[in-house]
């Protein structure tokens, strides 16, 4: 699948010129590291570099009648380099170039992903500096809690996102590796300074032991990672899509010049890049569950896991770069509106204090659960008849006997809340 509106350099990643690109200079580099030790002439090298054309289409004839990818491919060199093509694939199997590419590809893949991901994480620093001290109700269950600052939930965002730019290193190393071991990875017909030369060239480590395949829980590291980085940006974007509500209305995704929200309602403002994302990573979660369900082969290798990966591993990739990139355009333009965030803030304002007042009747001797239930009592009978919280706990004389004037004022006194929030922002790191 490619996507209209992925980006051109992961597009041009997983194309079969690419690909087939990246399986000549494995070939090319094996018969150089064989003529190293004498076992090809140095001058076929030139040949072969000199003549070598990779034809698609060609090999796609070819591969009608063979039914075998690699064997096309090697095939369609030979047409075009001539006798020095039988040095290429020499004590090599289909899978050590398979493979040894499909290394290269995914660390290139891993590098874009890295670079899109850096683009997210500076927008989310610069939306959490910007609104660091914005003030907002903090809700849990989708209800009112307590107070927090816009800022500390865009920093929440920023944190998973240093985890997952950390998670992404550590999976593409994972994936960073190559394979010439042959058939069984036993090197039965050529030595490991062969495999050695061709993966340093290639920026690649040698698997240490591969069957005909390195082993795929490298692959399913790397999709499972995958899938974390679109769970992060489906939390994002089921939080964005919260509160543009109509009724919380506290941020709304940019709405360009020209654009339309519904076919049959001009008014309409929908968060359809959220929506979108969220739908995505859905995409994103099933891939890395066949990535898991290809870790289990037969004996030293069989074929199960190489229809699944054609699709799941471009997909993935284009899918990830794609919602990155949109996710950072939303970010650097959402709209936020901190009056909204105050004016909801202030439905609930007196009720916040609840806590607060519960502790400093504990502080004062009294048990635990019997200052819970008169703080209780009285918020339940405010919210449910409409009356005001503070003037019922200030009308309560078993409370105020507790209490002090003084001290019940700073507990609804909102701002206690927040003094916090540098600390915190230092501890992200923002």
């Amino acid at each position: 699948m490619i996507l209209r509106y992925s980006r051109p350099d992961m597009n041009a990643l997983w194309a079969d010129e690419n690909r087939y690109r990246i399986w000549f200079e494995v070939e090319v580099l094996a018969a150089e590291a064989l003529a190293k030790k004498g076992k090809v002439p140095k001058e076929a090298i030139a040949v072969i570099r000199t003549k070598g054309r990779i034809d698609v289409d060609r090999i796609l004839v070819i591969e009608k009648t063979v039914k075998h990818d690699v064997i096309a491919f090697l095939t369609q060199l030979e047409e075009t380099i001539g006798p020095e093509a039988r040095y290429l694939h020499m004590g090599l199997t289909s899978s050590d170039v398979l493979d040894t590419s499909l290394g290269v590809q995914l660390k290139e893949a891993g590098a874009l992903l890295q670079k899109t991901l850096s683009e997210l994480i500076a927008a989310l620093r610069g939306l959490a500096k910007r609104h660091q001290n914005d003030p907002m109700v903090g809700r849990s269950h989708g209800v009112h809690a307590e107070p927090i600052t816009f800022g500390i939930k865009v920093a929440g965002w920023l944190s998973e996102a240093f985890r997952n730019a950390k998670r992404l290193r550590q999976a593409r190393s994972s994936v960073s590796v190559g394979k010439l071991s042959g058939a069984v990875g036993t090197f039965a017909h050529n030595d490991p300074d062969v495999e050695a030369y061709v993966c340093e060239k290639l920026g690649l480590t040698p698997e240490p032991l591969a069957t005909q395949v390195i082993p795929r829980d490298r692959h399913a590291e790397f999709m499972t990672v995958m899938a974390l980085i679109g769970g992060m940006m489906e939390r994002i974007g089921t939080e964005i899509r919260h509160l543009q509500r109509t009724e919380v209305l506290e941020v709304e995704e940019p709405f360009t010049k020209g654009q339309k929200g519904s076919s049959a309602m001009p008014h309409k403002r929908n968060p359809i890049g959220s929506e979108n994302i969220c739908g995505l990573a859905r995409l994103i979660r099933s891939n890395a569950m066949a990535a898991l369900e290809n870790i289990a082969l037969w004996h030293e290798r069989d074929i199960s896991h190489s229809s699944v990966e054609r699709v799941i591993l471009p997909d993935t990739t284009i899918l990830v770069d794609y919602a990155l990139a949109r996710l950072t355009d939303m970010i650097q333009n959402l709209q936020v509106y901190p009056e909204r965030m105050k004016a909801n803030l202030m439905k609930t304002e007196e009720f916040l204090a609840s806590e607060k007042i519960m502790l400093a009747l504990v502080k004062k001797g009294l048990d635990r659960q019997k200052g819970y239930e008169m703080v209780q009592r009285h918020a339940l009978d405010a919210w449910l008849h409409h009356k005001s919280f503070r003037r019922l706990i200030e009308r309560d004389k078993k409370m105020t006997k507790l209490i002090s004037r003084a001290d019940l004022k700073k507990c609804f006194d909102t701002s206690s809340h927040l003094r916090h929030v540098k600390t915190l922002f230092k501890r992200v790191g923002v």
